[in-house]
């Protein structure tokens, strides 16, 4: 029997989360003929592998693909090359999926055969989840669209989230869509690229999924060099997307905005979390290695910021250090201000 469904799991070092994720998978009240999973362990060190060898010995369409540490990106590139299914999720294996959620939502792809099937989630904090009582459902509602309205209604820059998507398979292999091997922020331009070469998508507002936050030791909580080399790279792939050429002037201009804010967060970042000044330059040379005509021109203070790049490079990381380390202090001032006055 066809498979309707592939759910691709990567894991590497999970060992306290993994199992509440694989539960949630079967509890979807899905026919396990359907659907199959796909455990992709990225050379995982710890017990990750087996806190679920209970689980994996259970269910027949449970398939295992060992390799060593690739990196997400590469383990779900080799997952998907792997799938049979018509459709493709992909959770992250220390989340999980709302109970019973998947089943309206693979109906409704099934039947409209849409690329992308774009639903809702919760963000709960790491430790608030095991007193999570669960969700009452609303009524399942959507909206059809193209990829070009999907990109200007509901593309947020900051949660490029993979896992709140069903994929239709032959859509990622007919377009050549795939994962940046080796590098964080990879689901940066992979969701843009996905929703600026859809055809047809639908965007729901129900609930598949439950994303934990502030969990210690996640990627995202961490920023140091090699990461900020991984998103000057996701910046990098997704600015290779303004040479699309069906591209609207609409599309344009929000795709060079997502740039811009991109740029942004990465000098955020470097002048926020890195200490050292010549860690600081290192990261500004790379960024001009990787793209040395980047430019901006939405606006005085974009354009300002393409001046300095180009002609001024550290001058502006360390400008825009100390005006981060001055509104810091600030910040800092008048929070220990109000708690002594309290």
């Amino acid at each position: 029997m066809d498979k309707q469904l592939s759910i691709i799991v990567p894991v590497y070092n999970v060992e306290k989360y993994i199992r509440p994720c694989f539960e949630s998978i079967f509890r979807q009240g899905l026919d396990e003929s359907i659907f199959e999973v796909i455990i992709v362990n990225d050379g995982s060190t710890d017990r990750s592998m087996e806190m679920i060898e209970d689980i994996i010995s259970q269910h027949e369409n449970i398939t295992v693909i060992n390799q060593e540490n690739l990196s997400l990106s590469v383990a779900r590139n080799n997952g998907i090359a792997a799938a049979k299914g018509e459709y493709i999720l992909m959770p992250d294996s220390d989340d999980l999926l709302i109970d019973n959620s998947i089943p309206p939502l693979l109906e409704k792809a099934l039947e409209t055969k849409v690329d992308l099937l774009v639903a809702d989630f919760l963000a709960i904090r790491d430790g608030e989840i095991e007193s999570f009582s669960g969700v009452v459902q609303d009524i399942f509602t959507y909206q059809e669209k193209t990829g070009e309205q999907l990109f200007l209604d509901d593309m947020d820059q900051s949660q490029c989230y993979v896992w709140r998507t069903l994929y239709r398979r032959a859509f990622l292999l007919d377009h050549h869509i795939s994962f940046v091997p080796g590098i964080n922020y990879q689901d940066i331009p992979f969701t843009q690229e996905c929703y600026l070469k859809a055809q047809r998508c639908i965007k729901t507002n129900w609930l598949l999924y439950i994303y934990r936050t502030n969990r210690p030791g996640a990627a995202t909580t961490i920023f140091h060099v090699q990461k900020a080399k991984s998103f000057i790279i996701a910046l990098a792939k997704t600015r290779e997307l303004m040479h699309l050429q069906h591209l609207s002037p609409q599309v344009r201009y929000k795709l060079e905005e997502n740039i811009y804010s991109a740029f942004r967060t990465i000098i955020y970042h470097t002048t926020y979390r890195i200490n050292k000044s010549s860690e600081r330059r290192q990261i500004i040379t790379m960024l001009k290695d990787e793209i040395p005509h980047l430019c901006f021109t939405h606006g005085i203070k974009q354009k300002l910021t393409t001046f300095m790049l180009q002609h001024f490079p550290y001058i502006y990381i360390e400008l825009y250090n100390l005006y981060v380390q001055i509104i810091h202090r600030k910040v800092l001032t008048r929070t220990i201000f109000h708690k002594n006055s309290q």
